[in-house]
């Protein structure tokens, strides 16, 4: 074994939340070390590699192939058989292991929940409570807002005490003509709430509207894990990369003492510490607790609850696509401008899922052309038709709440990756009360289209869900040791010195993409290791 490193804080794990707990802990006095299973990228290099790349639609096709040590999921051209699927309804994730994260190819969506939210089981009898309010989650929500640089419109329904550190990023002409047009059917359309500058921010220029936030933002006008890396090494934090750990080691009263990693070649490494912060994302970071099972923990650490890997959540989407009566020409500026949020709560949540209701800005030239194609249409009549549709065709799409199920989540494949290490398992299902929701947003969809003049309706079929990639749950905050794995503050109940910062702490998904929850987690996390720890 090479020699050991060690650190008062070893961070497990480079994503944003990871890195913006380590600069926050490492400013307040504490040697931090980073361990990133996956190599250090280029946002040059990255862009470069979208450019050039015949996959335009496939947002992880710049980051193609990845690493065989630290292996992600990739479906295009085929699946990489890394994700195992175990149903009875898919569940395809994609993220990234490298350094700084999914968050390098994000839409930057950084919304607040609201405070019914955290209590649904009190005021709609469904799901979970959480053993915070949103009134202690409030100036972490602030703080990472300033860290990441959110711009956003006041009247999201979130409460807060202090202004966004910018205003609203310029409004699209498409979505300028959707809220003007929705307001006379009663829709207030606003503007999305997001981790992208409107001015010079800390650095970083403006947006400066080019159509590919995702995969990269090539001016890093969007925030990204990789900026959140920069600034806790600047701050003095030690990133190690092509990290993989395997084991996390305890000693005999249940105290982490280290971790042990592979290096790419699988040579094994040893890492000393005070404090443990696993800050991978909630499907890698639930199959680490899992691995590192042991004589005293049979069934994996943080897991006397049994409830590591289970209550996996996400945002199922259904959507329509349809033709509007006026050319809008969606493509310019960021690809996820604006939302209707006016149905993520009320009293219907005891019956159905809420949801909001998000619009594309994606050029539709790529898409329409390939269905045109597709369909056989060639010559004079394509040009007409790519001209029309490009210019009219829109999409606008739900983001549904799922509830907790302890049934939905991550095990351990009996197949193995490169180094000999298990491949994630997921099992998932989808519920009537998610479906009631879809149905009623499929109503909303279809008086939205009535106010555009839409003509050429396409519906998602009933049942049929895309999925969002806001990995949730799986390591659950709460009082009771009996159900959770973590306490209000995101330390483990079964050892004192190993805490998690990552949206898999969320104990409900609510309807809103859950990075900036996620952030403000770890950021409360973080000051509580400060304030209670040496």
């Amino acid at each position: 074994m090479a020699q050991q490193d060690s650190a008062d804080v070893v961070v497990i794990g480079s994503g944003i939340c990871g890195a913006l707990v380590a600069e926050r802990l490492v400013k307040q006095g504490r040697s931090v070390l980073i361990l990133e299973a996956g190599p250090r990228i280029d946002r040059g290099q990255i862009t470069a590699n979208y450019r050039n790349s015949p996959r335009k639609g496939d947002w992880v096709a710049p980051y193609y192939p990845g690493t065989a040590w630290a292996p992600q999921p990739i479906y295009h051209p085929k699946d990489n058989g890394y994700l195992i699927q175990a149903g009875p309804y898919p569940y395809p994730a994609e993220y990234l292991r490298v350094v700084g994260g999914t968050t390098w190819h994000w839409a930057a969506h950084a919304w607040r929940v609201l405070p019914n939210d955290l209590r649904l089981k009190t005021l709609y009898g469904v799901g979970k409570d959480w053993p915070i309010s949103y009134d202690d989650l409030e100036p972490f929500y602030y703080e990472g807002e300033v860290k990441m640089g959110v711009s956003g419109a006041p009247n999201t329904g979130s409460p807060r005490v202090k202004p966004f550190p910018m205003e609203p990023v310029v409004e699209p002409w498409a979505m300028r003509r959707v809220r003007e047009r929705l307001a006379a059917g009663g829709y207030p359309v606003v503007t999305n709430t997001t981790a992208r500058n409107s001015r010079n921010y800390d650095g970083r220029p403006a947006c400066c509207g080019n159509n590919n936030c995702q995969p990269i933002c090539p001016i890093d006008a969007q925030y990204t894990g990789g900026l959140a890396v920069q600034a806790a090494e600047k701050a003095g934090a030690k990133v190690l990369p092509n990290a993989v750990v395997y084991r996390i080691e305890h000693d005999g009263s249940g105290k982490i003492v280290a971790v042990n990693y592979y290096d790419p070649d699988k040579g094994t490494h040893r890492v000393t510490g005070k404090i443990f912060v696993l800050a991978a994302n909630g499907i890698e970071s639930p199959k680490l607790l899992l691995m590192s099972a042991s004589d005293k923990y049979p069934n994996g650490l943080a897991n006397s609850s049994g409830m590591v890997g289970r209550n996996l959540m996400d945002h199922p989407s259904s959507s329509l696509t349809f033709d509007a009566d006026e050319d809008v020409w969606l493509g310019r500026g960021p690809q996820s401008p604006s939302s209707i949020n006016t149905l993520r709560d009320g009293a219907f949540r005891s019956e159905s899922a809420a949801f909001r209701l998000d619009f594309t800005n994606i050029s539709q030239v790529r898409s329409v052309t390939e269905d045109l194609i597709a369909a056989g249409v060639y010559g004079a009549e394509l040009e007409k038709q790519m001209r029309y549709r490009s210019a009219r065709q829109m999409n606008v799409k739900t983001v549904l709440e799922v509830l907790p199920n302890p049934e939905n989540r991550v095990t351990l494949s009996s197949q193995k990756d490169a180094l000999g290490l298990p491949k994630p398992e997921v099992h998932y299902s989808l519920d009537d009360y998610l479906h009631r929701g879809a149905a009623m947003g499929k109503e909303h969809f279809t008086k939205i289209a009535e106010l555009m003049g839409g003509t050429n309706l396409r519906y998602t079929a009933d049942g049929q869900y895309a999925n969002n990639q806001h990995i949730t749950g799986t390591m659950s905050m709460g009082s009771d040791p009996k159900d959770s794995v973590v306490d209000a503050f995101g330390r483990t109940h079964d050892h004192e010195n190993l805490f998690i910062a990552s949206t898999g702490v969320m104990p409900t998904a609510a309807t809103v993409n859950s990075t900036l929850t996620g952030v403000a987690l770890g950021l409360r996390t973080a000051e509580h290791i400060h304030a209670t720890t040496t």
